[in-house]
């Protein structure tokens, strides 16, 4: 069973940048595609981006089309979520998920980590 955990969320000004990543243990997870899903206070859940075991594709959620950008390194067991252009709308609690062998889209995913908080301040 894999187990996931991310990092790199934090307190930044609009318009800034923040790395996210999502590390892996348990096992290594390069047969597994990974999403990234925010959840705001009051709000579902909604799917931000996502990307296939072999980093062939690459999906996101129209709102941070541009701005976001996934990665990932399967020789460090780790995908990222590179963040520009930051809004005061992209503040929520982000989770990294995986799917094993999965497509990288929207949902069907497995395993999720505990999240990690994005604050961007006006």
């Amino acid at each position: 069973q894999v187990q996931l955990i991310e990092s790199g969320g934090g307190l930044v000004q609009a318009g800034g940048s923040l790395r996210l990543s999502c590390a892996a243990s348990g096992r290594t997870f390069s047969s597994d595609a990974v999403g990234w899903f925010r959840q705001a206070p009051g709000k579902e859940r909604e799917f931000v981006a996502g990307i296939s075991w072999n980093g062939g594709y690459t999906h996101y959620a129209d709102s941070v089309k541009d701005r976001f950008t996934i990665s990932r390194s399967n020789a460090k067991n780790t995908v990222y979520l590179q963040m520009n252009s930051l809004r005061p709308e992209d503040t929520a609690v982000y989770y990294c998920a995986a799917s094993y062998l999965g497509s990288g889209g929207a949902s069907g995913y497995d395993y999720w980590g505990q999240g990690t908080q994005v604050t961007v301040s006006s």
